[in-house]
């Protein structure tokens, strides 16, 4: 595997990024890369792009650093980024990553085509903080980036359930728990606790989802209406999907809010029997075999109907429905 120091050769200015609404993995991988070269590179001018992430990440070191706007003028020598499967996916440094003298992609989303000059994709591993790992000298990986590192790998393997969770995810995740870190304080605080009102929206998405496809399939709404009474955002909507996935019977679980007024981002998770991400890319969308996501246009119920299509064709192709 490419190791990062190869790439910072005759490098003076470096930009990370990562993907609209960040997630777990996204910000610890930005977040890792960021005090990484800060600590290891201190003569690097480096900036870190992401849109603000939610409370729960706070005991990342320097996330005050995070720029939320990147100026239309500004270059960069270096741009990499984590966790984006499309160029599209950046998000607020777009501009910045057109600009770049040389761009270097590093993901683990098997429908990422290898969009940056440098392309380090390894579908295998189970985050993209786990393809960082790999890249980068494990004696210099302090504590603060460690926690980092840890906490993508803690959200995109749902605490080391998933099935992308590999020995090697466990070697790496011993690694870093040797360097230091609170790593139960790390998933308490970014995976499991939820403040009241989000605890809210997901006993009422949960009261008022509905099983599809004999019970194989299952749908839960958030329309804009309730955010607003909730004074919930995007971000904090996290972990709905995965608890509507492990409904008994339930193959494929789908989550849905309301973005505007005939659009939906949708969630798709899967106990193996249904392949989300095909499903995901034929919309436009993207992700992993059993984890992906993607954004429709129409009503809610022109969204269901597009997708429990899809999902209805591969359980009747595998005698399941």
């Amino acid at each position: 595997m490419i190791k990062l120091a190869s790439q910072l050769e005759g490098i003076r200015t470096v930009a990370i990024a990562g993907h609209v609404r960040p997630d777990g993995d996204c910000v610890g991988s930005c977040m890792g890369l960021y005090l990484y070269l800060k600590e290891n590179y201190p003569s690097l001018e480096t900036d870190v792009y992401l849109e603000e992430p939610k409370e729960g990440f706070s005991y990342i070191r320097d996330l005050d650093q995070i720029q939320t706007i990147c100026r239309e003028e500004q270059t960069y020598d270096l741009f990499i980024t984590l966790d984006a499967s499309a160029p599209d996916r950046i998000g607020v440094a777009f501009s910045c990553f057109e600009h770049a003298e040389k761009r270097l992609c590093i993901d683990h989303h098997i429908s990422n085509p290898g969009f940056g000059d440098i392309n380090v994709i390894v579908p295998d591993s189970s985050s993209s903080c786990e393809v960082l790992f790999e890249m980068l000298e494990e004696e210099k990986i302090s504590t603060d980036c460690a926690a980092a590192l840890y906490t993508g790998i803690v959200h995109d393997t749902g605490v080391f359930q998933y099935s992308c969770t590999s020995s090697r995810t466990m070697t790496i995740a011993g690694i870093l728990m040797d360097k230091g870190i609170d790593f139960s304080h790390i998933v308490d605080e970014s995976f499991y606790t939820k403040s009241y009102v989000q605890n809210q929206v997901l006993g009422r998405c949960l009261m008022e989802s509905i099983l599809v496809l004999d019970g194989k399939c299952i749908v839960g709404v958030v329309n804009e209406k309730d955010m607003e009474f909730y004074g919930i955002q995007a971000k904090e909507l996290d972990g709905i999907v995965s608890q509507l996935r492990v409904t008994r019977g339930v193959e494929a679980a789908v989550f849905m809010y309301q973005t505007s007024a005939q659009e939906y981002k949708v969630s798709l998770r899967s106990n193996g029997a249904v392949d989300v991400s095909a499903i995901a890319s034929y919309f436009g969308g993207g992700g992993h075999v059993k984890a992906a996501g993607c954004t429709l246009q129409g009503s809610s119920y022109d969204v269901i109907n597009n997708l429990t299509l899809h999902i209805e064709k591969q359980l009747r192709e595998k005698e399941i429905l």
